[in-house]
């Protein structure tokens, strides 16, 4: 396998790593505005939490991306 497909690889296995993370944090989100009187606090703020961690980790993929794409770019 050469460098380009093994680049295009990675940045494939990104994308779906993005999506499935994008879908909690958007599923969490969701969760806590629906549930926000009604649940405990500690959840909430676990809740919280959760969303500032897996947000981080979505711009670390994001950024992560584009360098393989700019690496791409250099390949071609």
């Amino acid at each position: 396998m050469g460098q380009i497909d093994k680049v295009k690889e990675e940045i494939g296995w990104l994308k779906v790593v993005f999506s499935l993370l994008v879908a909690i944090d958007v599923s969490i989100i969701g969760w806590t505005f629906t549930n926000f009187s009604k649940t405990n606090k500690i959840l909430l703020f676990l809740a919280l939490f959760l969303v500032s961690l897996i947000t981080l980790a979505i711009v670390i993929v994001n950024r992560s991306a584009y360098l393989k794409i700019d690496k791409l770019g250099e390949l071609e």
